[in-house]
């Protein structure tokens, strides 16, 4: 199952696919935030290249574990998003991922400005690769039985 992570911002949403096996996460790019909330061109093409057949979005959490309401916005968006695709919808703690995003483009030497677009679909790879690993574990452990 091909499946595509969105991380949902208020300007950007950062896009990552699954290969078809869902084993590994790949950024793709990143586009505005009302580009893929209006279904415009650019979001639509995206949709018809990848064919995914679920979406993952991350859930931002306060350290806690506990949902804000950035939290409750970005479910409102994702639910609609999800949709308007007709694609089944999955949520991921996103706890974190675009810290890891930045350090992965510092060491990789990236500018400030040069990680301004690249973070978000980097943040989206990390969230949907955690999410492919943490099913494919459940998975193995039912077998296991």
């Amino acid at each position: 199952m091909r499946v595509m992570a969105l991380d949902i911002g208020e300007t950007r949403i950062g896009v990552a696919i699954s290969d078809p096996a869902a084993r590994v996460a790949t950024p793709v790019c990143v586009l505005p935030a009302s580009e893929v909330e209006h279904g415009a061109k650019p979001w639509r093409r995206v949709l018809q290249d990848w064919e995914p057949e679920a979406l993952l979005c991350g859930l931002p959490r306060s350290l806690d574990g506990s949902e804000g309401p950035q939290a409750h916005r970005v479910r409102e968006v994702a639910q609609a998003v999800s949709k308007a695709a007709d694609l089944p919808l999955y949520f991921a703690d996103e706890r974190l991922s675009s810290v890891e995003a930045k350090r992965i483009l510092r060491e990789k030497g990236c500018s400030e400005r040069e990680m301004r677009g690249k973070v978000d679909m980097i943040a989206a790879s990390i969230f949907l690769q955690a999410w492919l690993d943490l099913r494919r574990n459940e998975e193995k452990d039912l077998s296991s039985l």
